[in-house]
């Protein structure tokens, strides 16, 4: 799907309440688990948008700092920024080539047969696989059915309530499929995984799975409170070796509709794996106020890194 979002939470959560709008949704622990796995499955959509009524979604009114919950919503928050690079790229790709953001598995590997009907897990723009934790693993699920009427009657609304203590502190596990034809790397901890089998996949309240294709180059931006707080003069760059790869790292003015106009930047980046090298090639285009000088910091998955210095000339650095 080109651009596509979801209420994270459900829109109308007053099931979980104690009573009709009290807000104690977000302590009940059968929401605290569908909210983090929901806004997990939302920073992998093309818009992550926390929107409901009933039950309050702020991050603290589901605990403090330190605890699982809580932590779990922050890390899922912070990664979301920090693939602002890679995610605005991708809308530029979509935008400008048709492309899409959220690929159905069979968009990427149509020969292998066994992804046909997987409708679970899906590729978020060309390089990272997601699959999403969609049945509860620390509460007991339950799925309650209301008309279009309780929608909106909260005084007949089913209440779905949990009073069994819950240690969001467990591990759990899931499998998912990783399709053949690629090498696959564990987002979390650059495990090496060979496509074309199932896996088991240890989880925990904050861990989805999430795997990155070889071949990728996925820039990383800074940790900052809104889209726009820091400028990209110091992106990391990963390289996840395996195959050649390449990307196109985007930007414009952020904030307006000039870009219609022709001012933006692309600068491509291309891996050349039997080489071991990164090139950097030249910046194509301008806008006002664009970063003239800039550091990259390569990273491959095994660890290796380099700093590359950028002037908007190519560059190519070797590992």
């Amino acid at each position: 799907m080109p651009h596509w979002n979801s209420d994270i939470g459900g829109f109308f959560a007053g099931h979980y309440n104690k009573s009709w709008n009290d807000g104690s949704g977000s302590k009940n622990p059968m929401f605290q688990e569908l909210y983090v796995r929901w806004l997990q499955f939302g920073a992998f959509t093309p818009m992550m948008r926390s929107h409901g009524t009933d039950v309050p979604r702020e991050i603290y009114n589901f605990g403090v700092k330190g605890e699982p919950v809580y932590d779990a919503i922050e890390k899922m928050i912070k990664l979301r920024y920090s693939l602002l690079p890679y995610i605005y790229s991708t809308s530029w790709d979509v935008t400008n080539n048709q492309s899409t953001f959220m690929r159905a598995l069979v968009m990427d590997f149509v020969d292998d047969k066994k992804v046909w009907d997987i409708n679970d897990q899906y590729m978020f723009g060309k390089s990272l696989l997601v699959a999403p934790i969609v049945h509860a693993q620390y509460t007991p699920e339950k799925e309650v059915k209301v008309s279009e009427e309780e929608g909106w009657n909260r005084d007949s609304a089913k209440k779905v309530g949990n009073n069994a203590l819950t240690n969001f502190a467990e591990t759990k596990t899931t499998k998912l499929y990783l399709p053949a034809g690629t090498v696959w790397y564990d987002f979390w901890t650059n495990q090496k995984q060979v496509g074309g089998q199932e896996i088991t996949k240890e989880t925990s309240l904050d861990v989805i799975p999430l795997f990155v294709k070889a071949g990728s180059i996925i820039p990383m931006g800074p940790d900052v409170q809104y889209a726009t707080e820091k400028s990209w003069d110091q992106l990391q760059l990963r390289v996840y070796t395996g195959a050649d790869g390449f990307f196109t790292l985007y930007e414009d003015e952020f904030d307006n509709y000039n870009y219609e106009k022709g001012a933006y930047i692309e600068i491509p980046m291309k891996w050349h794996d039997s080489g071991r090298k990164l090139t950097i090639g030249d910046t194509k285009g301008s806008y006002p106020g664009m970063l003239k000088n800039r550091t990259f910091k390569v990273v491959l998955q095994d660890g290796k890194q380099k700093i590359v210095h950028y002037n908007g000339k190519k560059v190519t650095v070797s590992f």
